[in-house]
C-alpha cells in the first residue's frame, strides 16, 4: 500500500504502523539497529528530528521502499484527495497505537523546587576571606619552606547539561 506523506507529523503513525504490521516491538527494532530500546523509542516518538540516514536504516529493516514523486499540473487535483486519505489513515494509526498502550501509569513524585530561604545566594551570603596563617619559625627556617605543599588532584570535567549521553548509530 502506498502512503503519501505531506507533513512530518504523518511520519510517526506510519512508522509505528509499519513496525506493528511487521510484528516487531520497539525492543526488536532496537536490537536490529544495534541501539537500546529507549533510543529507538525516541526516534519513533519524533522521527522528524532524525537524520535521513537513520530513517533509511529503519525503513530498510521494515522492508519499506521510499518513493518520491513530483506533482504535475494534472495531478494537483488528486493531491488534495490523497492528502485527506493519508491524514485519515494517519489518524486511524494513531488511534490504534494509543489503544495498544497500557492504561496504567506509574505515579511520579514531583520534584522539589529550591526555595530562596533554603539556600542563600552569593549576594546575600556573607563574604568569606581565606586567612593566611603567619609563617612560624622552626629551627631557623620558615615553616612554609620546611613543609612542602602537596600537589592537588586534577578535578573531573563537569558533565554536559542534562547528563544524557547520545547513542551513536
Amino acid at each position: 500500500m502506498d502512503y503519501a506523506i505531506k507533513t512530518l507529523s504523518q511520519l510517526r503513525p506510519i512508522l509505528q504502523g509499519f513496525r506493528k504490521s511487521a510484528a516487531l516491538t520497539q525492543a526488536a527494532m532496537a536490537s536490529q539497529l544495534g541501539v537500546t530500546q529507549q533510543t529507538y523509542a525516541q526516534l519513533e516518538a519524533n522521527p522528524a528530528a532524525v537524520s535521513v540516514e537513520r530513517l533509511f536504516r529503519v525503513l530498510r529493516i521494515l522492508q519499506v521502499d521510499l518513493k518520491l514523486t513530483q506533482d504535475s499540473a494534472a495531478n494537483v487535483d488528486t493531491t488534495a484527495a490523497d492528502y485527506a486519505a493519508v491524514s485519515a489513515t494517519a489518524d486511524r494509526a494513531v488511534s490504534e497505537a494509543w489503544a495498544t498502550v497500557g492504561t496504567e501509569r506509574v505515579a511520579r513524585t514531583p520534584r522539589k523546587s529550591p526555595t530562596s530561604a533554603s539556600k542563600p545566594t552569593r549576594a546575600s551570603a556573607p563574604a568569606k576571606r581565606a586567612a593566611k596563617p603567619a609563617p612560624r619559625k622552626t629551627g631557623g627556617k620558615l615553616a612554609a619552606t620546611a613543609n612542602k605543599t602537596r600537589p592537588t588532584k586534577p578535578t573531573k570535567a563537569p558533565q554536559a547539561a542534562g547528563g544524557k549521553k547520545r547513542e551513536e548509530w
